[in-house]
């Protein structure tokens, strides 16, 4: 395709989408066995291998897809979830997206941006519930530029509570930049860049974002390129479900995936699927023009897991407690706990106010009440952030990856920050439940490194942090 005005190109070949995903429908049953069996060798999935078995529709094809995710999911993560919290930082915009509470069009919404010191508040409200990582989130408005978000970001870093209460691990989701402005937020030591592309359709783009930089959507479909060049190893895509067909968007986004792969030897680190929900003065978001069922949603997610088996699947709190637990097993590696989605949120007495947030939660527990299920149902809350300190990031953690790195070291990792959170935050049950379930999982721990993390374990116990393999 030819290059605009500014020299980027549109690498989303349309046709070619539409036509990978027309191809696929309607396969047979020996056909989707074929896959299934190829996706269980955890090598992944072409983009015409992944349109058909989002098109599987046979309930029994469907739970085979579903079993096979499990056991994929299984055999590279094992029974590890890792947990973050996202944090407003302001909700002033330039854009006008249709769905968005956060539109500059809104005159409703009540409009804040963080000081430093109201920054400090938050990220001490976090920490003393136990948060580790933490997500960075900034309305799109101009005059935010990189040097203020790097400051922020410094704060967040600087910000210690007296517990154990320092946040390891920064990921960022902002508007995008240019090179230079990409590189200095790496300077100050950001984990993933975050950006949603929301739709690849061309049109259907143009239409939802009428106003502000956002509606140039070359210039957002090149942010993973820029902040790759500038030395981010790792960056989050994801669209937003239901303002368009999820066929597409699902492999347009893949088809992006493979574009950064070709182009830096590696894809991004994470991948993220929300599903539009009801916001202030935002009507195509209390009727999306392209509804997904919790049916499709559920296949999506495990499809996803079955065509980029290392790439980490990241669920929000848009999503119900019950569609989190299945989801669970089926695909995500990383979940947000107890969320809230507009600045100032975390010390806000009376946090449920629709005039002042993104978009509604659908998973309103706190974390300790998410960290009680999961654990509930075998999962090892992780807050581990030893391979982004080690500089494992990148090309480096997928090489890692596939020689089974993340079974040998990051369930080992999960257990000791599992550790410290019931140490200095659980409450007493939880604590007793959790340090059982800890003593438990020492067995599925190789023999050679079980006595290295038994030590570990009870260095922590005598006051000792911030231990890693």
């Amino acid at each position: 395709m030819k290059p605009d005005s500014t020299g980027l190109v549109n690498f989303i070949d349309e046709e070619k989408v539409w036509a990978t995903v027309n191809s696929a429908a309607n396969a047979d049953s020996s056909r989707i066995m074929d896959i299934l069996d190829k996706a269980s060798e955890l090598k992944g999935l072409s983009l015409e291998e992944t349109a058909v078995l989002l098109q599987v529709e046979d309930p029994e094809l469907n739970e085979a897809v579903f079993e096979t995710a499990r056991k994929v999911k299984q055999g590279i993560y094992g029974n590890r979830m890792v947990l973050f919290a996202p944090l407003y930082i302001t909700n002033e915009c330039g854009n006008r997206c249709a769905y968005c509470g956060f539109k500059a069009s809104n005159k409703e919404l009540q409009r804040r941006t963080l000081t430093a010191e109201e920054l400090q508040q938050e990220v001490l409200a976090l920490e003393n519930q136990g948060h580790k990582r933490l997500l960075l989130v900034y309305g799109e408005h101009p005059k935010f530029g990189a040097d203020w978000i790097a400051e922020t970001v410094r704060t967040v870093y600087d910000t210690v509570s007296e517990k154990s209460g320092e946040i390891r691990r920064v990921n960022i989701n902002c508007a995008p930049l240019d090179t230079a402005g990409f590189r200095k937020l790496h300077e100050v030591g950001i984990g993933t860049y975050q950006c949603f592309q929301e739709t690849y359709h061309r049109k259907t783009y143009a239409e939802l974002h009428p106003g502000g930089h956002k509606k140039d959507i070359l210039w957002r479909l090149h942010a993973m390129h820029r902040a790759m060049e500038a030395g981010i190893d790792d960056v989050g895509m994801g669209t937003l479900l239901g303002l368009y067909d999820y066929r597409f968007d699902t492999i347009a986004m893949l088809s992006h995936a493979a574009e950064l792969e070709s182009r830096f030897g590696v894809g991004p680190h994470t991948l993220s699927f929300p599903r539009l929900e009801p916001a202030l003065n935002a009507d195509i978001a209390f009727n999306p023009p392209y509804p997904i069922t919790d049916g499709q949603f559920k296949r999506l997610v495990a499809v996803l897991r079955l065509s980029v088996p290392y790439t980490g699947l990241i669920l929000s709190t848009r999503e119900g407690r019950n569609m989190r637990r299945e989801l669970l097993d089926c695909g995500v590696s990383q979940l947000s706990a107890g969320s809230r989605t507009y600045p100032g949120a975390y010390s806000d007495p009376d946090y449920d106010r629709p005039d002042v947030q993104q978009f509604c939660i659908g998973d309103n527990r706190n974390l300790e009440e998410v960290i009680t299920e999961i654990v509930g149902h075998g999962y090892v809350p992780s807050w581990c952030t030893a391979c982004y300190r080690a500089g494992r990031t990148g090309e480096d953690f997928m090489n890692l990856a596939k020689t089974g790195f993340i079974q040998k070291f990051c369930h080992p990792n999960a257990l000791l920050t599992f550790k410290e959170y019931l140490l200095d935050y659980a409450h007493s049950e939880t604590r007793a439940k959790g340090c059982s379930f800890i003593e438990s999982e020492l067995d599925r721990i190789s023999t050679q490194l079980r006595d290295s993390v038994s030590d570990r374990l009870n260095r922590i116990e005598h006051g000792e942090r911030d231990l890693y393999f």
